[in-house]
């Protein structure tokens, strides 16, 4: 189950990291400013699409795999977090930003497998504030790429702005639900 279809997927949002990076080096006889916003926006857009398509087609035909199910968020978190950090990089999120949400992207995660360890990982199970908080950080993201007027009337950088710090404060709360969780296990283990 290592080259399915839906693995394959999976693995072009880590191959398209690279990718999303180096438009923003491309140089301007190449592509002008908005140019390379535009094209780094549609891959980001394209690349973040196959993670709902992947999962579509991992169940459709019968695909689905445990090395699946643990590339999918890695390859997830490697495309938001590379993209907020080009985004610090060309002053369209602030630091602070991205050291909540790539913080509490390991925290998670090392609570996660440690919970998953123990034979307790239900009680770590994706919830609707972590799903919000994707949500917030899936809209945000293209819109700070595109950071310019959309169809002429939309503001793409002041709603980024906007939603980049939901997306951190949902950041947040999710790691502090996360974490409520597995605190009676944590507890309990720390005897």
């Amino acid at each position: 189950m290592f080259l399915t279809i839906p693995t394959i997927m999976t693995w072009t949002r880590i191959v398209a990291i690279p990718l999303i990076v180096g438009v923003f080096y491309l140089p301007e006889a190449a592509a002008s400013e908005a140019q390379r916003n535009l094209i780094a926006t549609v891959m980001f857009v394209l690349f973040a699409a196959t993670d709902w398509l992947d999962g579509y087609l991992a169940r459709k035909l019968n695909q689905v795999s445990s090395f699946g199910a643990f590339l999918d968020p890695v390859a997830d978190k490697f495309l938001v977090c590379a993209s907020v950090l080009v985004l610090v990089h060309l002053g369209r999120a602030d630091v602070f930003v991205a050291l909540i949400i790539i913080g509490r992207e390991i925290a998670i995660s090392a609570l996660r497998e440690w919970m998953a360890q123990i034979g307790a990982s239900k009680s770590v199970a994706v919830h609707m504030v972590g799903k919000l908080k994707t949500v917030a950080q899936m809209v945000a993201i293209p819109f700070l790429l595109f950071d310019g007027r959309l169809f002429g009337i939309i503001d793409t950088h002041v709603w980024g702005v906007w939603l980049i710090w939901i997306a951190a404060l949902l950041t947040v709360w999710s790691m502090v639900y996360y974490l409520q969780k597995a605190l009676p296990e944590i507890r309990a283990r720390a005897k």
